[in-house]
């Protein structure tokens, strides 16, 4: 299986959390999960997927691989978002997104057709 991460935007800490628990009730999402942090480090996003219930069939060994390759390849997209969460302050997230691709795939396809 293959996965993608990407840093997604800045969000006010109760906006991500609501989200997040509407997110669980509704069961969306399978195989796509977005995760918020106060740091925008390597150390920080690793520590966040590795606290993530696994998904079914994830190999989270590839999923971490995947955070640090991203990290590797894309310094000038994580310098943008860390200027960006400093200037937010202190009541906001950096958030991510962390799924499998054919699962991203069938996500966006859903928000394609509901337009």
């Amino acid at each position: 299986m293959k996965y993608t991460f990407d840093i997604v935007g800045i969000s006010p800490v109760l906006s991500f959390f609501n989200r997040q628990i509407q997110s669980d009730k509704t069961q969306e999402n399978f195989g796509v999960e977005y995760l918020g942090t106060h740091l925008c480090t390597l150390d920080a996003f690793i520590s966040t997927v590795e606290s993530v219930p696994p998904k079914s069939a994830w190999n989270m060994d590839e999923v971490v691989a995947t955070v640090i390759d991203f990290w590797i390849k894309n310094s000038d997209s994580v310098r943008y978002w860390q200027s960006r969460l400093r200037d937010a302050g202190k009541d906001n997230l950096i958030v991510a997104r962390v799924a499998d691709i054919n699962s991203l795939q069938s996500e966006l396809e859903l928000l394609l057709n509901k337009s």
